[in-house]
This record gives structure tokens, sequence and C-alpha cells, in this order.
């Protein structure tokens, strides 16, 4: 993929979960209804960020430790953003949800990336 399709990816998901958490919750795009399972939020949670750590982790190769810490400012930083939303409380445990997401997104990246030839330089 290229480098170019890449940010542009990132960036869409980046938005996309930007909107997701401070949206309204009126407003905030559902998977399966308004009155989803508490597993369903999960999930989505966890696979949001975990392919936001994917795309920056591809974007970033080699770089584990800046790119966790990308993901972790994103999602406490949101959360931390979601309490200025009337109707949306940020809690510890969806910090912890996304953390862990965006954390398996960058691992399963830099062990695809391990396995990838690298370019003659």
């Amino acid at each position: 993929m290229r480098r170019n399709h890449l940010i542009a990816a990132a960036g869409i998901c980046f938005a996309l979960i930007v909107y997701a958490t401070l949206a309204r919750l009126a407003g905030r795009p559902v998977l399966v209804g308004h009155h989803e399972a508490y597993w369903v939020v999960v999930i989505e949670r966890f696979s949001a960020y975990g392919l936001l750590g994917l795309l920056v982790s591809f974007l970033l190769p080699g770089r584990f430790g800046l790119t966790c810490a990308l993901v972790v400012a994103v999602a406490v930083g949101l959360e931390v953003l979601q309490g200025l939303t009337p109707d949306r409380d940020p809690s510890s445990i969806d910090v912890l949800q996304k953390v862990a997401g965006g954390t398996v997104g960058v691992l399963l990246a830099q062990t695809i990336l391990a396995f990838l030839p690298r370019p003659p330089s």
C-alpha cells in the first residue's frame, strides 16, 4: 500500500473515532441499533482503536514506543474531551478498552512488518 493511502486511511479512521467519541449521544453512530448490548460497544471501541494502531504502526515502522504513545494519547485525550460533551460521560474502563485495542493493532502490525521483506537500501 502506498504511503499516501496509509495517511488517508489513518486520517479517516481518526476522524471517525473523533466523531463517534465526541458526538452527542443521539448523533453517535451505532452498529446494530440504539439499544446495543454492552459487548457490541466494547468490540466497536476495541476494533476502531485496533485499526488506528495498525495504520499508524504501518506509517511509523520500527517505532513501537512512539506508535503506542500516540494511540494511548488519542484514547486518553478524546476521553477527557468527552467530559465536555453534556450527555456523554468519560470512563476509565473505556480508556482501558481503547488502549488495549490500539496496542493489539500496533502489535499485529509490528508482527506483519517483521515478516515482510525489507526494501533494498
